[in-house]
């Protein structure tokens, strides 16, 4: 039996626009900032392009482990408390450094192990457990907060950093991680049994509620799931290169005042951040009515089509056209694995599945940027780094192109 719950009482709606705002505030603002200060640190601390970009790699490794083995024993609400603390600290001790490259490095461990904790993980699983037959919308706009956050970012760094140096604007980014602590604890539940109802309002359990949590031996042992994570892996990967080396590709292209990097820097993360909104939205609704796969496909190609676009951009031009296609495919990417995986193996397994899926994509998130500092300083331009990051976002959208439509082990 299906139904609503009592005109207006289903809390679901609380639970989006909670989730929307801290998810914005432990992924948007320092994820999608960060890069802005790589030039900052090469210039205070002459530290060499592939020093400052293998921090995030380093600390990507140093963390597998944390997904597999935290995230599935504790509430979600707790991990984005945990982790926005993590964050805190690591921007707190980023604004402190003296120049010791093994303190940079640390901090970069700090701010990861606090992403895993407080960003994608715990809040996918929130949706997915208080939504089914909107799921993709819903989850949608939950990212929202994401894009509009990671939007906001330059308006408040740019300033900062010029009345405050760089070093204040880094303890800034730190200090708002605190502003997602009273939605956690007081808004967010992890789940609508909490409070005695159903995911979307129902008066009782969702068929897919009823399927049981599949173990990490199954999904391993699955090859949907290698798909998957090879796919996804590949596009995150590639989507990483661009978001940590947009700046530098820029500064090779011919923005070499510092003022007008800045600015082109900081117009074309609010239009990637902006398209990725109208993205999150549009896609989230195609993925409850078409086949996932063939929409997650579509966004992977559209990624791969927006790399040559990035190689255009130059003093003379605008950047408007590469940011708008980027931020939309972007902003669908980041969202349809976590729609894909409860599509495949069961909104149960969810946790146990996204703590293997994050923590691998953020290999591929880290690795490939590092990747494309080493080709750069190599091939002294950034033409054959970025065929390269190409051919990893094909790999992907191939490899999501040859998942089953349903995978019937999931109803198991």
């Amino acid at each position: 039996m299906t139904g609503s719950n009592r005109a207006g009482s289903f809390y679901g709606k609380w639970i989006i626009a909670a989730a929307l705002i801290t998810f914005g505030i432990s992924v948007g603002l320092p994820y999608y900032n960060m890069p802005f200060f790589y030039d900052y640190y090469k210039n205070a601390f002459h530290w060499q392009l592939h020093d400052i970009t293998l921090g995030f790699p380093l600390a990507a490794l140093l963390t597998l482990w944390v997904g597999p083995v935290l995230v599935p024993r504790f509430s979600p609400r707790i991990l984005i408390i945990a982790g926005t603390g993590l964050t805190f600290l690591a921007f707190f001790g980023l604004s402190h450094m003296t120049g010791n490259i093994l303190h940079y490095y640390f901090f970069w461990f700090l701010y990861t192990f606090g992403y895993i904790l407080s960003g994608p993980i715990p809040h996918q699983i929130i949706i997915s457990q208080w939504y089914r037959r909107n799921r993709g919308m819903a989850m949608g706009i939950v990212y929202v907060g994401v894009g509009l956050v990671g939007a906001a970012g330059p308006w408040l760094i740019k300033p900062m950093t010029e009345a405050y140096t760089f070093r204040g604007a880094l303890l800034a980014v730190g200090c708002v991680m605190f502003l997602a602590w009273p939605f956690a604890f007081f808004v967010l539940k992890d789940k609508p049994a909490v409070i005695g109802q159903f995911p979307d309002g129902d008066l009782e359990a969702s068929p897919d509620q009823k399927i049981e949590s599949k173990s990490f031996r199954f999904l391993l042992g699955q090859w949907p799931f290698w798909l998957l994570l090879l796919g996804s892996l590949c596009s995150i990967g590639s989507i990483g290169a661009i978001n940590q080396h947009m700046k530098l590709v820029f500064k090779d292209q011919g923005f070499t005042d510092q003022a007008q990097l800045n600015a082109a820097w900081g117009e074309a993360t609010r239009w990637i951040l902006w398209s990725s909104i109208a993205g999150r939205l549009l896609i989230g609704r195609l993925a409850d009515v078409f086949p996932m796969k063939y929409v997650m496909t579509v966004t992977y190609v559209v990624v791969a089509a927006s790399i040559p676009m990035l190689l255009s951009v130059n003093p003379a031009g605008s950047p408007h056209a590469f940011a708008i296609i980027f931020g939309f495919a972007m902003g669908a990417d980041y969202m349809l694995i976590p729609l894909m995986a409860a599509k495949q193996f069961g909104v149960n397994s969810l946790a146990r599945a996204m703590a293997i899926i994050l923590p691998v994509n953020t290999i591929g998130q880290t690795w490939v940027p590092q990747g494309v500092s080493l080709l750069r300083e190599s091939f002294g331009s950034y033409a054959m780094p970025m065929n390269f990051v190409l051919g990893v976002a094909i790999v992907g959208a191939i490899s999501i192109m040859l998942l089953p439509k349903d995978n019937p082990a999931a109803k198991q």
